[in-house]
């Protein structure tokens, strides 16, 4: 792995340097820290997902543009070709390290190989017993698919990075073309510690299933998603410090919500054994079908629980032709349980007050509009349309 940093932001830290007594890019232009990144993957809805990684560049300016001084990077030489559906339940691939000045990086760029006629499936998408079908990146991909970031990079110490790249919600089919854009949605997480920010638990064997998710989140925002296990084990990393809700969803079965769940750095927390796992009731689920422009927008499905608790259901991908849309959500009640270290019994209850009823967000870059439903009875289609 190789580390680039322009000659004119060199030069800059050196200027610096000599003019404040040994200040410069994180300090001095000695005071070098290590950045390391690795990349994971949330629940996919397709048997595989395959990026080709050419390098991730950083820039201590969330504004710095493509050809603008003081970017680092780290090459990934050679590329490295990563199928994103096999990095669940904590399983990290890791793109390289590299030394660059300490400081604090904000923008954070992957820079994708392009399918060419060398490699035209270097980004690929494989559906659902379907056939390898190339994957139609953004011209952004080629410069760095751009994320705003928070990096400590610190003298002489190693900062690590976890991209989480949500292939279900990034891989966008065309129509009935039997073609796939992508438009990626990733976070970034630093790692301050191998030992904690995770959480560990099972679901039944039932239902450790592909079409069931398991996910850290708060304010009704996902923070970390995988798929159990054939055990019916999850594990969920890196997760920051902090308190969340535990949620479980699957096809045919009601949503469980575990909340209060708190995530330390000194520690794993294990919300549950195997002898005592996480089995939701079966439940009628209700399709909900609509449509949004334009076709780039985004939907979700998110419940609130009577205590006030927002959490996310389910993700429509959105056709990236006709902007179509369609949810499966259960009709009954979500059930709850709130956390406690280890338990002697999951005594799950329903929020009957809640059952059905559901909040559909559509967003379109800064815009946001939502619709209240109730899927105790038929949904008329929803058409969310933005200006």
């Amino acid at each position: 792995m190789k580390i680039k940093t322009t000659a004119a932001a060199a030069v800059a830290a050196a200027l610096l340097a000599a003019g404040c007594g040994g200040g410069g890019i994180g300090g001095t232009g000695a005071e070098m820290g290590t950045l390391r990144a690795s990349v994971t993957d949330a629940p996919s809805c397709y048997e595989e997902v395959n990026v080709t990684i050419q390098a991730v560049r950083v820039h201590q300016s969330s504004g710095a543009e493509d050809d603008d001084a003081g970017w680092s990077e780290i090459a990934v030489d050679p590329a490295k070709r990563v199928n994103l559906v096999t990095l669940t339940n904590g399983v990290l691939e890791e793109l390289g390290e590299a030394s660059l000045p300490a400081g604090k990086y904000t923008q954070l760029r992957l820079v994708l190989a392009e399918n060419d006629n060398a490699d035209p499936l270097a980004n690929s998408v494989v559906p659902i017993g379907g056939t390898e079908t190339a994957l139609a990146t953004p011209s952004a991909a080629q410069t760095g698919l751009k994320l705003n970031v928070d990096i400590d990079v610190e003298a002489g110490k190693v900062a690590d990075v976890v991209l989480d790249f949500d292939a279900c919600k990034s891989v966008v089919p065309r129509g009935n073309s039997g073609q796939y854009n992508l438009k990626p949605v990733i976070t970034a997480t630093t790692v301050v510690s191998d030992a904690g920010m995770r959480v560990v638990g099972y679901v039944d064997p039932s239902i450790a299933l592909s079409t069931t998710a398991v996910s850290v989140q708060t304010g009704g925002a996902p923070v970390k998603a995988t798929v159990p296990d054939a055990a019916g084990r999850f594990v969920l990393y890196p997760v920051p410090a902090g308190n969340y809700d535990l949620v479980v969803t699957s096809a045919g079965h009601v949503t469980a919500v575990m909340t209060g769940v708190p995530v330390v750095t000194t520690e794993p927390t294990e919300v549950n054994t195997a002898e005592l796992p996480i089995a939701p009731d079966a439940a009628t689920m209700r399709t909900v079908n609509g449509t949004v422009a334009p076709a780039t927008a985004t939907v979700r499905a998110l419940q609130t629980l009577a205590s006030g608790n927002s959490f996310e259901v389910s993700w429509g991908t959105v056709d990236a032709t006709t902007g179509a849309f369609s949810f499966a959500l259960p009709i009954e009640a979500p059930v709850t349980l709130a956390y406690v270290a280890d338990p002697v019994a999951l005594d799950f209850t329903a929020d009957a007050a809640v059952a059905g009823e559901y909040t559909l967000e559509a967003r379109s870059e800064e815009a946001t509009a939502t619709e209240a439903i109730d899927v105790s009875a038929e949904i008329p289609d929803i058409e969310f349309v933005f200006p």
